[in-house]
């Protein structure tokens, strides 16, 4: 019988069958086809997964095509989404991002503004089956002490739905800057956040790594960096940050973003780097869409490079790989709604996660999941039933549509997938 999207009944126990990514589901000797995909049953009672077998075992089943663990979103901007009907980015490029976003930063985001879009971006991701997302916050000048309080706010009324974390974003010199950097650790301290920075070349590079090493450890904070966000082969800081995680013995949890230089660069210094980051433990996520957006882009001529880091031999060599959506709607990518399908099946297409698929499913569910630290990305028996009915039945069907009429189910009940419409932030986006 071909999978339909089925009727969940709102109250009492009830099972399913569907085909997962056999990498998450947390059963033992659970074989997979060539593609990786199992045919299993959930039972679900109390709101939790009760048993997970083979199908065919629990009678009365329903039927669907795929299931996913709901999605995990390691790498967001929360405080700049939505804002590119008031402020675009004329010519596509970084730094014409960066000049906008800086623009109307500090024309526009007051704590309303902020949190309103925030809360949009949220409903967006939650009607799409994600669960948990960590997002990054400009904290420089007056905006830390607007955007750490809202996030605060944002991260109490979601807190049944989608878990929140929030690291704090500034540029590398504003290390050096001791105010600056007591006001940072402060809010990201008061606020249960984690340490953050963007790194490039600079002379003050490992000085101020340095610095920020020895403040993440003597505040038992975790590092989240953004990285070598250029195609410039000579941009290294990755090497840098592995080498000072390695020279500080830093215990936290230290996660990179982007590092799209690395696949600029020769293979010595490729073999290198990659060794000293998987020794020092640290976490890499890819931005695929934005970056592809992004990166070597100049007008009236076809970019050359796509813009992702290594993610094939960084998995290869025990490094923890994820994807994620970074900037939505915003002077970094004019694109996006949050959907973590969306950047699965891009990230297929652009880095070659299939043929076969393997574990990479766990790029946006149970690796980052284990980096944030929370449970969720995971099939497991006694786990929250959280997870997402898809009609696709295969791989090729699955990322082939956008998938609009799939059924999110938290802890064990249909939720409401209809998403805001855009009109309610047209009063917040007025000029």
């Amino acid at each position: 019988m071909v999978p339909s999207l089925p009727e969940i009944p709102t109250s009492g126990p009830w099972s399913v069958e569907a085909t997962v990514p056999a990498c998450l589901v947390g059963l033992h000797g659970l074989g997979s086809d060539q593609d990786g995909l199992a045919r299993i049953g959930l039972s679900i009672e109390n709101g939790r997964i009760a048993a997970i077998g083979p199908a065919g075992e629990v009678p009365g089943a329903l039927t669907a095509g795929m299931a996913f663990p709901t999605f995990v979103e390691l790498h967001t901007h929360l405080d700049k989404g939505h804002i590119w009907p008031r402020r675009r980015n004329p010519d596509g490029t970084f730094f014409g991002a960066l000049d906008n976003v800086t623009l109307d930063r500090e024309a526009n985001w007051s704590a309303s503004d902020v949190t309103a879009r925030m809360d949009f971006a949220l409903r967006c991701a939650y009607a799409h089956g994600t669960s948990a997302i960590r997002t990054h916050l400009d904290s420089i000048g007056k905006q830390i002490g607007i955007s750490w309080p809202v996030f605060t706010e944002i991260r109490e009324k979601w807190a049944d739905r989608i878990e929140l974390q929030a690291v704090a974003l500034f540029s590398i010199e504003h290390v050096s800057d001791r105010a600056h950097m007591s006001e940072v650790t402060a809010a990201v301290r008061d606020h249960d956040g984690i340490m953050g920075g963007v790194t490039y070349m600079v002379p003050e590079l490992d000085q101020n790594l340095d610095t920020l090493f020895r403040l993440a450890a003597d505040n038992g904070l975790d590092l989240d960096l953004h990285v070598d966000e250029t195609q410039d082969p000579a941009s290294r800081s990755l090497r840098h940050i592995a080498e000072a995680a390695l020279r500080h013995r830093f215990a936290g949890q230290v996660t990179v973003g982007h590092c799209c230089s690395l696949a600029r660069q020769d293979g010595e210094e490729i073999r290198q780097t990659i060794g000293k980051v998987a020794e020092a433990g640290i976490a890499v996520v890819s931005l695929p869409m934005c970056n592809m957006y992004l990166q070597d882009r100049s007008s009236g001529r076809t970019p050359r490079s796509r813009g992702v880091t290594l993610l094939h031999e960084l998995k290869a060599a025990g490094v923890k790989v994820s994807v994620s959506s970074d900037n939505t709607r915003d002077p970094f990518y004019a694109y996006g709604d949050l959907d973590a399908l969306e950047v699965f099946r891009e990230a297929s297409r652009i880095a070659h996660f299939d043929h076969p698929f393997g574990d990479w499913p766990a790029a946006i569910t149970a690796t980052p999941a284990s980096v944030m630290g929370v449970d969720a990305g995971r099939l497991r028996v006694g786990g929250s039933a959280d997870f997402v009915l898809f009609k696709a039945r295969s791989w090729t069907e699955l990322l082939s549509r956008p998938q609009s009429d799939r059924v999110v189910v938290r802890k064990g009940r249909v939720i409401d997938t209809t998403l805001p419409d855009y009109e309610e932030l047209d009063g917040v986006l007025a000029e």
